[in-house]
């Protein structure tokens, strides 16, 4: 049976993960992540894709990012993933794939859910217990974010400039954002959204999304159990 074909919507943020094969390591050491990150932005900059957020773990990557053409995201994750996989493959002296078949993926309400999306992607080194702050974990856009540190990945979203009128108002103001965790039901409708590729957002985002893209974009609700 043929996949459905992603809705890929120009100017709308997606949540994207990207995650090694049944689990494995897709990175080993910082050198991997760091090959990792410039094959990722020459595929951005090539296809179109603004990447406004990022976390990259020992077996799967965090990206939130805006296509500025239909086939952006797909096209990026498609080329970086040709890249990235020869590097490793000569590094390791190993051969095959190394990330699952398709990558996951979902649009993201702008003005809802946009930077507690963001907070949840930087906030992962944090729930698996890695680092106690994110400022301690290197490899996502946390320090971009919240303290202005250049990085050629990062491109800053409509929302985050909202935050203040000054790089030190909105660094200042983000990083407030982080006095509170991500974790109930916002936690919860991230996870779903992204694992099962359903917009996050309100229920009146979601039925436009389902109307502009023509697939169903919430869960179906289960009938009354059967009795025999």
């Amino acid at each position: 049976m043929a996949r459905l074909r992603r809705y890929c919507p120009a100017g709308i943020p997606q949540h994207v993960i990207q995650r090694g094969n049944n689990s494995s390591a897709c990175f080993a050491c910082d050198s991997d992540m760091a090959a990792y990150a410039h094959y990722l932005h020459d595929a951005a900059l090539k296809y179109g894709l603004s990447i406004h957020g990022w976390v990259f773990m020992t077996n799967h990557v965090h990206l939130l990012v805006t296509p500025e053409n239909e086939d952006a995201v797909s096209n990026t994750i498609q080329a970086l993933g040709r890249r990235y996989v020869r590097y490793f493959n000569k590094t390791y002296h190993r051969t095959g794939t190394l990330f699952e078949g398709r990558f996951k993926s979902c649009i993201v309400q702008q003005s809802r859910y946009f930077l507690t999306c963001l907070r949840y992607i930087e906030l992962n080194p944090v729930r698996a217990g890695m680092v106690r702050d994110p400022t301690d974990y290197v490899w996502s856009s946390y320090r971009a974010n919240g303290f202005g540190q250049s990085s050629k990945l990062w491109s800053p979203h409509g929302q985050y400039l909202a935050l203040g009128a000054s790089n030190v108002e909105r660094q200042r103001r983000y990083r407030a954002l982080f006095d509170s965790r991500v974790d109930g039901k916002p936690l919860a409708d991230i996870r779903q959204s992204v694992n099962q590729g359903l917009a996050l957002g309100s229920e009146r985002f979601r039925r436009q999304i389902e109307e502009l893209g023509g697939r169903r974009q919430s869960l179906l609700k289960r009938g009354p159990k059967k009795t025999t």
